[in-house]
């Protein structure tokens, strides 16, 4: 079983939470794997940043997930994968998808939506846990 290690980002800007649209539909949070020079966090706002053109803050590490795949059905080898998550605060709300990485929108979806419009459950989680976070952040500045 190979091991692969990635990070990524729950990106907000006011009250909306960054999403990526696949070309299947599919709507997730950006991240990648973590090249060989960089940190676990520069790694997130490196991919947050290729696969979004957004420019990110990381505000606090949020938890990591793991999970199991195959790159495609024909392939015997089973990939293990720990994910590393981030709260990050964008500078802007624009953003553009990566298309070769068969990214087709990107954008900022209201808070409150952005956990039932991720398509997988370890991901919605994660989301839950950036928003209560976001919830604290905000009614401490308040």
């Amino acid at each position: 079983m190979r091991q692969e290690i990635s990070a990524g980002g729950v990106v907000f800007f006011g009250n909306a939470i960054l999403l990526l649209k696949k070309y299947n539909g599919d709507w997730v949070l950006p991240k990648g794997k973590i090249e060989a020079h960089e940190t676990i966090k520069e790694a997130a706002i490196r991919e947050v940043y290729e696969e979004a053109g957004v420019k990110a803050n990381i505000i606090k590490y949020i938890g990591k997930i793991h999970y199991t795949f195959r790159q495609n059905w024909k392939e015997k080898n089973i990939i293990n994968k720990t994910v590393h998550w981030y709260l990050m605060e964008a500078r802007s709300i624009h953003c553009i998808p990566l298309k070769r990485e068969g990214f087709i929108e990107a954008t900022f979806v209201y808070i409150n939506k952005a956990a039932d419009l991720a398509k997988y459950d370890d991901e919605r989680k994660i989301i839950k846990k950036a928003i209560r976070e976001i919830k604290k952040t905000s009614k401490k500045v308040k």
